[in-house]
């Protein structure tokens, strides 16, 4: 039986574009098998010469809109990063009836309503496997996988690199800056790590991975976002005496008429199976109808983690090309007109436990007054721990976790315990999920 030959245009050849190349020619026969097709890359589009790499006989150019127009190619690989000479480029792509592959999470979150609303009127598809949660099949796993259940949460460590300094600053004890240093050195973090300290890069995935959970359109700057740099060494100490491990996460929940979206350090019953995920390893855990919970982890980033994603959309629609069937699946698993209009819920009005962390004066009442205080706004106290003093200084560490409380109420209770004469500095807040 002859097989069709698909002709892919790659366009970078970063990281991720080599590692996409060594896959193809490591995994040829299998991918072969798997497809029906014979894959072959015969453009490859880099703004930047990449004599090191072999590129076989693939035609190499500087312009990547070359690899867009090329009448020969039938699938378009995005690599190239950012959002306005790589949007430019899909929708070049897209117009030229191409099917596309990215793995720019930015992208989609900015403009993902735009380019999967051309993908269909074009009739191929857009799909973008690599750019949530790297090598970790989840996109696949909750638009056709998950298809028979309601998604009714999603909650993930999806951003490598403060997974990978928060279990450092946990197991070694070490400052948040010595340990974000580490993750530069050794590539984890970017030059400029600001979208990976502040959530940005996390919120990014959380809005595709919800738009898609749950069928809704979700604008990119939805998700409330606290920095994984609000977390210090002894929270992470005293968050281990009490039975929790801190991670960084997304949390998407589907409530009664409106949808939470947010990231934030967060503490988690250590016996909790994501609690337990560390490193550079991402994780999601996912709640639907049908199938309960489901926990999905794996590397998050990485030259061949994010290749292999971007290889198992490249196989899928190389399958249905060869079977002459149309690939052009929506992209968010409905057509984009049928996304439902997203409510999001106001951050003030997200209810959750709290750890709170203050230094007070060591006297009388001093405990009672901060009680009270919570006592009166509603808040209820699950634990409580005041260390014993310490060094000459008359002021003590004390560590509350409270029952559940909305943030305009805990806000309000804050504000008030920050005004008393007996409390030194501010309040540290973060939020407690026992994902019951």
């Amino acid at each position: 039986m002859t097989k069709r030959t698909v002709k892919v245009g790659l366009c970078g050849l970063g990281t991720v574009g080599q590692g996409v190349l060594a896959l193809l020619v490591e995994g040829n026969a299998a991918i072969s098998a798997r497809s029906a097709a014979h894959l072959v890359v015969t453009h490859i589009g880099t703004r930047t010469p990449r004599p090191e790499v072999d590129i076989g006989d693939a035609q190499d150019s500087r312009d990547v809109f070359a690899v867009a127009r090329d009448p020969e190619v039938d699938v378009l690989i995005e690599l190239i990063g950012g959002t306005t000479v790589a949007k430019e480029l899909v929708i070049e792509a897209l117009q030229q009836k191409k099917h596309v592959i990215t793995a720019n999470k930015a992208l989609l979150a900015d403009h993902g309503g735009e380019l999967f609303a051309l993908a269909e009127q074009q009739g191929v598809s857009l799909k973008y496997e690599a750019a949530v949660a790297g090598g970790i099949p989840i996109i696949e796993t909750v638009r056709a996988s998950l298809a028979a259940n309601e998604v009714t949460s999603v909650a993930g460590i999806i951003n490598g690199t403060g997974n990978f300094i928060l279990t450092a600053m946990a197991s070694e004890g070490r400052a948040f800056d010595d340990v974000l240093q580490e993750a530069q050195r050794l590539g984890y973090a970017e030059a400029d790590p600001t979208f990976d300290v502040d959530g940005t890069d996390a919120a990014q995935k959380l809005v595709l991975l919800a738009s898609l959970a749950f069928g809704a359109a979700i604008p990119a700057d939805a998700p409330f976002k606290q920095g994984v740099d609000s977390v210090a060494p002894e929270d992470l100490e005293f968050a281990k005496e009490l039975g929790y491990r801190i991670k960084h996460l997304g949390i998407a929940q589907r409530d009664a008429e409106t949808i939470q979206l947010r990231v934030h350090p967060t503490l988690i019953p250590e016996g909790k199976a994501i609690a337990q995920v560390d490193g550079v390893l991402n994780a999601v855990m996912i709640n639907g109808t049908g199938v309960g919970e489901l926990l999905l982890v794996g590397p998050g980033a990485g030259s061949r983690p994010t290749a292999s994603a971007v290889c198992g959309d490249l196989v899928s629609i190389a399958g249905s090309l060869a079977r002459d069937e149309s690939p052009a699946t929506p992209s968010m698993g409905v057509p984009i007109a049928d996304l439902d209009s997203a409510s999001i819920t106001h951050i003030d009005d997200v209810s959750t436990g709290w750890y709170l962390r203050l230094d007070a004066e060591d006297k009388p009442g001093v405990m009672a007054s901060i009680t009270k205080c919570l006592s009166e706004k509603g808040i209820g106290i699950e634990s409580l721990i005041q260390k014993p003093e310490a060094s000459a200084s008359a002021d003590v560490p004390v560590i509350i976790v409270t029952d559940r409380a909305t943030t305009r109420c805990l806000n309000d209770a804050v504000s008030t315990i920050e005004a008393m004469s007996s409390v030194v500095g501010r309040v540290t807040c973060l939020r407690v999920e026992n994902f019951d």
